[in-house]
């Protein structure tokens, strides 16, 4: 009931909106009627005071051709005025039908496009039934608020909660992130990958600082797995922003020997807090000599599926565990080799997020690209 009452207020105040310049019309007294009473009423008082003597005859004459004149170009201004209000009176009329098409087209027409265009009988759809609906038919927000509805009447699942957390996180709601894994472990409790997590969060809340109560969740991390790199990462930062630059450095390049693949990032803060140039890359050994002989005993046919094997093998490692930018450019170097140009195009792609964090490596990527017109 209300919508219809919406709906007609709103349809007559367009009617209004068209009518309003339609009804104007000018309202004020012409003069020239006025002047023509008052040059007669001149040529009188002249002739009066011709014969009391009040004015010589010359005078009398010369005053009598003036207000003549007058009189005449005012008889000339209320003929024009006639002439205007009767086409004023044929135009109020035409506004008058305008009018009344207005008042009933604009009703007349709403209502057809409503009824051609629009969804009279459906019933209404808050959205509290939407987020009832199929799944395949909901929008985004639409699932996320279905989950959060969920959640709501579930405050205890907290496999929920940390799903939640991860969805947070993909859309950049780092606080609503931040809560989802405080809930997470506080009812599934603490493990070194969701209080690393939750201290990701956090530090993304305040815009990569490292804060009192992430360090705490960094550091609990670690007492349940020292070697939890996030964590590690992290307090070195914190370091960082405390000015013990030697304490973070030491805390990286600890972390270097377990973490090979991300070796080239480490290397990069390293530099970048020192102002000294990165450690080179350790580079990826090539095939041993009993390979190569082993190699050149084979067909090509069976040379052909064992290069395959190995660049297969080394594609599933990188896209599992993570490499260094040189293992992600041999790679691609040899799907471009194998003529396999889609897949070098995929792997580089790979490789660029991969390396998102380190420019330099991203450089080297880009040079490659070019080089081999990918």
């Amino acid at each position: 009931m209300l919508l219809w009452i919406a709906l007609a207020a709103m349809t007559g105040l367009a009617a209004l909106v068209l009518l309003w310049p339609l009804a104007r019309r000018g309202t004020g007294l012409t003069p020239q009627a006025s002047d023509i009473a008052i040059c007669k009423d001149q040529l009188a008082e002249i002739d009066r005071d011709l014969e009391r003597g009040l004015i010589a005859k010359g005078e009398a004459q010369a005053a009598r051709t003036e207000v003549s004149r007058r009189l005449i170009e005012a008889d000339a201004a209320a003929q024009a005025a006639s002439q205007q209000t009767t086409a004023e009176t044929g135009a109020a009329g035409r506004r008058r039908w305008a009018s009344i098409v207005i008042l009933v087209a604009v009703p007349v027409i709403s209502l057809g496009l409503y009824a051609q265009l629009g969804s009279p009988a459906d019933p209404d759809q808050p959205l509290l039934a939407r987020l009832d609906g199929p799944m395949q038919n909901a929008s985004t927000d639409e699932l996320i608020a279905r989950a959060e509805a969920k959640l709501a009447a579930n405050p205890n699942d907290g496999a929920g909660w940390e799903l939640m957390a991860r969805v947070y996180v993909g859309l950049q709601r780092f606080d609503d992130a931040r809560q989802a894994y405080a809930n997470a472990i506080r009812l599934l409790g603490p493990t070194p990958e969701r209080l690393a997590n939750y201290g990701v969060a956090m530090v993304a809340v305040a815009n990569g600082m490292v804060t009192a109560d992430a360090k705490t969740a960094f550091e609990s991390a670690l007492k349940l797995d020292p070697k939890e790199f996030r964590a590690n990462y992290f307090l070195g930062l914190a370091k960082v922003q405390d000015g013990d630059k030697d304490g973070a450095i030491a805390i990286w390049r600890a972390l270097i020997p377990n973490n090979p693949d991300a070796a080239d990032f480490l290397n990069q803060e390293i530099a970048r807090v020192s102002g000294k140039p990165p450690a080179p890359a350790v580079q990826t050994p090539g095939p041993s000599p009993d390979d190569v002989a082993s190699a050149q005993a084979l067909t090509p046919e069976e040379r052909g599926k064992m290069i395959q094997g190995m660049v297969s093998r080394l594609s599933e490692r990188l896209r599992s565990q993570g490499g260094s930018a040189e293992e992600w450019m041999q790679l691609v170097k040899a799907y471009t080799v194998l003529k396999q140009v889609d897949e070098a195009r995929l792997a580089l792609a790979d490789a660029r997020k991969a390396m998102a964090s380190s420019p330099d490596a991203l450089k080297q990527l880009d040079d490659l690209s070019k080089a081999l017109g990918l």
